[in-house]
């Protein structure tokens, strides 16, 4: 029985029930900008049915149920026989399934694919980030598998199908497949060229047996696997090979595939991540021997990207529950979001945001339009892009958070959950340093592709001269190859800026650019978020943020 003490007043409602695509101007003005104007009613469609169901209370209950009840490793069954199956609660299976039949494995055959992919899964990844790793990975095969005609006939039909069947079953038998990755192993990590997987070839042609480990594979239950691995000089030329590894061999029988544990890691719960090892494990060659780094590194791209993506989806919800907290929570005298500190704050974070969304569907178009300065762009901004936009999701994740107190530190406010996740993108297809030394191979390797990305900033040169200044020391500090590598994180950190600012500058509102222009690239800015200039129109930026500011909820 409830008592007068108990009575709620003054909390925030719930943030569910609206549409998490048509609530975030950012995006919606972004996909307008990018589509082609014949396929952008279908794409706003079928944006929108997926807005509304990550903002559903249905897709929230799925997404806590998913983290709550975590992944579950069966090495045996009761009479001591290799299972190497993990059972997921069924909820992951919901958000796997939705993802699917919702094309966020399907890019690479349709009009404006990879934009309205992108897009898809900034608003999905919203209700949930945790199975989006399968979901990038089975989207990113595609052009690795394309090495090789023969198998990408075969397979790319089943990765790119909006039928998900959890079954371990041949491939042949299924309408749909996922795929995963395995490249580090326990001596090498990042640098992959390390690596001790052996791979034996067969007499049937691009047949081989694999013998060897991998540290890290994430999804296990995945139906297939990209994995590299030393092949032995013989028929070929030997060396570091791309592999595909089915998990279901065709006749029927599973493929040695030995899961030995899965990892307990900070965040993201309910995806599985494991250590698997191989015992002559069969596997199909891609690509050439000795090329398997050059083979898969379109498969790394793509995923990077993704990356990315993911990082601006949890930015974006970080962001949309404290400007919706702040609009329905009262103190010291009025709402809190007309506090001026309080706005201060959500306005930074809010111009953070949206620089981080604005880049990934610039990026995600340069893979539809695919054009060779488009690919010469991406070489080098998906790396500069993957390297800040994960960077800047952890700091800005535990700032959205402490907007709503104590309660923000409760588990049922849904932001713990994202501050756990908020890390896992910059650690994932190459930490920081990776992405920062391969830019800088790009830069001294490949000038075409620096070519390309001045040119992309350059079209907003003398629309602000904070940006033209910005400009002018980034080519300053890239000419100067002194200490370069040890500069590396502070030149990628410049380029990134600089180009988010010149797409601000040219698609963003005025008071967005002004203010990232203002603080980001002119120097009038503290250390922490909350600092922007107080003469900037902080209203509209917060306003613009507001996720029910036009009565959606």
């Amino acid at each position: 029985m409830g008592t007068r003490t108990h009575t709620v007043i003054n909390q925030a409602p719930p943030l569910v029930g609206y549409d998490v695509y048509a609530a975030d101007d950012t995006l919606t003005e972004g996909v307008a900008r990018h589509a082609s104007p014949a396929t952008l009613p279908e794409i706003d469609n079928e944006l929108g049915e997926l807005g509304r169901a990550a903002g559903s209370a249905q897709a929230q209950r799925w997404g806590e149920e998913a983290n709550t009840y975590s992944p579950v490793l069966r090495t045996h069954d009761r009479y001591g026989n290799r299972l190497d199956e993990v059972d997921f609660h069924p909820s992951w299976h919901r958000l796997l399934s939705h993802a699917v039949s919702a094309g966020l494995t399907d890019a690479w055959s349709r009009p404006d694919g990879h934009l309205r992919r992108a897009a898809g899964f900034l608003v999905w990844t919203q209700a949930e980030a945790g199975h989006g790793c399968p979901v990038s990975m089975t989207h990113a095969a595609v052009p690795a598998l394309r090495a090789d005609p023969v198998l990408a006939a075969e397979w790319e039909p089943r990765l790119t199908s909006r039928a998900y069947d959890p079954l371990l079953l041949p491939p042949g038998g299924k309408p749909g497949a996922l795929f995963g990755m395995g490249m580090t192993e326990k001596q090498g990590g990042s640098d992959v060229r390390a690596n001790t997987t052996r791979a034996e070839p067969l007499a049937e042609e691009g047949a081989y047996l694999l013998t060897g480990h991998k540290w890290f594979c994430s999804a296990p239950m995945s139906d297939g696997f990209l994995v590299l691995a030393q092949a032995s000089p013989g028929k070929g030329k030997g060396g570091l090979t791309c592999f595909l590894l089915p998990r279901v061999l065709p006749d029927g029988t599973r493929n040695v595939f030995l899961i030995q544990r899965l990892k307990d890691k900070l965040g993201n719960r309910s995806n599985a991540s494991s250590e698997v090892e191989f015992d002559g494990t069969w596997a199909r060659r891609v690509g050439e021997e000795g090329r398997g780094v050059a083979t898969i590194i379109e498969m790394v791209a793509a995923t990077r990207l993704d990356c990315a993506v993911g990082s601006a989806a949890i930015m974006r919800q970080a962001v949309a529950q404290a400007v919706h907290h702040a609009a329905h929570r009262s103190a010291f005298g009025g709402p809190l979001i007309d506090k001026p500190l309080m706005r201060n704050v959500l306005a930074d974070l809010a111009v953070e945001s949206e620089a981080a969304t604005t880049t990934v569907l610039r990026l995600a178009a340069a893979y539809d339009a695919d054009t060779e300065q488009e690919r010469q762009f991406r070489r080098i901004a998906v790396a500069v892009s993957k390297y800040w936009i994960t960077m800047r999701c952890p700091p800005l994740t535990a700032e959205a958070l402490e907007c709503l107190g104590g309660n923000g530190y409760v588990e049922e406010s849904g932001l713990p959950r994202l501050f756990r996740e908020s890390p896992l993108n910059s650690v994932w297809e190459g930490s920081g340093n990776v992405q920062a030394l391969d830019v800088l191979r790009a830069l001294q390797r490949e000038p075409l592709a620096l070519n390309a990305f001045l040119s992309e900033i350059g079209l907003a040169r003398g629309a602000d001269h904070r940006l033209d200044g910005a400009i002018k020391s980034l080519l300053t500090e890239l000419a100067d190859l002194e200490g370069i590598e040890a500069r590396a994180r502070r030149v990628v950190e410049r380029m990134a800026l600089v180009l988010q600012g010149s797409l601000l500058v040219r698609f963003a509102p005025p008071a967005i650019a002004d203010a990232f222009c203002a603080s980001r690239l002119g120097g009038d800015w503290g250390v922490s978020f909350g600092t922007l200039p107080h003469t900037l129109d902080l209203e509209a930026i917060v306003e613009r943020a507001n996720p029910t500011a036009d009565g959606q909820h």
